[in-house]
């Protein structure tokens, strides 16, 4: 059997590139790796996959040129985030996107609760990484999707200072019960919580928060229909109360529909994410599909 050299060895680990024409790392890579995206690109310098002229580096913008070697691993970090709850979407040294599934909490409310946060902090921690997950925004316990943590409390008070221009398109998708009869429209409300906790919809400022959301169909039957939302204000399960104020609750929404349905979870996802990255000023935009089980609730035949 051929034992290889620690040189041969090292140089298995990598796919080689030579660089021909004067450009930036990340330009160099998204074209160099059969066009993939700058997000991915960015990933695989975050996780320290590329070496320029034989020196590791995570700089995005680092020049090149003629004549550069760039190295990039063929091998996945082993260190990749496995959890049944938590999936990471990007990373990068400020900041991570995470997708999260429903029945977790984004931050604990109680130092033993397990959350989001708890499983980032875990992970940063094997890593070695000398930080911790501030969280930017919520998502609550049963609704899945996409989330921004910051790595350090200075980004997560850039978000905070100038969250609105900042993040420029957030959407959810949600199944709702019943038929909604009108293709789209609007809904403004004040919101306010009750001693219970309960978030009240009013029509006039009843001294809580000003809330508003825009929704479309994309699909319906005459049992459910599901909707893309869009929100102006980022409320207190503003969502959940303003479907209850058209008469079309959320599917599987105890607390303001009718309680637990057909697929067994609260048929809310928040599938769009898009943002300026708070210190490079570069645009940030990730989706996830649509769950499989809130398109079974609006198939035709369902």
């Amino acid at each position: 059997m051929k034992h290889l050299s620690n040189e041969e060895y090292a140089a298995s680990k990598y796919i080689e590139l030579t660089v021909e024409k004067e450009t930036t790392l990340l330009e160099f890579l998204m074209t160099a790796l059969n066009g993939i995206s700058r997000n991915k690109a960015k990933d695989i310098l975050a996780g320290n996959g590329v070496k320029v002229n034989r020196k590791a580096t995570t700089r995005f913008d680092e020049p090149l040129k003629p004549g550069f070697v760039v190295q990039v691993s063929r091998h996945k970090r082993s260190t990749t985030l496995k959890n049944q709850y938590v999936r990471i979407v990007y990373e990068d040294k400020d900041l991570v996107v995470v997708e999260k599934n429903e029945g977790i909490l984004s931050m604990p409310s109680t130092a033993k609760q397990y959350s989001v946060k708890k499983v980032l902090d875990e992970y940063f921690e094997k890593r070695h990484f000398k930080c911790r997950a501030h969280t930017v925004h919520r998502l609550d316990r049963e609704t899945s999707g996409l989330m921004i943590y910051a790595k350090s409390i200075e980004v997560a008070q850039m978000f905070e200072a100038d969250w609105h221009n900042i993040v420029y398109d957030r959407r959810y998708l949600a199944v709702v019960d019943g038929e909604v009869e009108q293709e789209g429209g609007t809904v403004k409300s004040w919101l306010k919580d009750n001693k219970a906790f309960i978030t009240y919809s009013s029509p006039e400022d009843n001294g809580g928060k000003y809330a508003v959301t825009h929704f479309r169909v994309l699909q319906k039957t005459p049992r459910f229909s599901l909707l893309e939302l869009k929100l102006e204000t980022g409320r207190k399960n503003q969502i959940r109360v303003h479907m209850q104020d058209i008469g079309h609750p959320v599917v599987g929404d105890f607390k303001y529909g009718k309680g637990l349905g057909p697929v067994g979870r609260l048929c809310l996802h928040a599938y769009r994410l898009h943002f300026f990255h708070p210190r490079t000023g570069e645009r940030m935009e990730f989706e996830t599909p649509c769950p499989k089980e809130f398109k079974k609730l609006v198939e035709i035949n369902s």
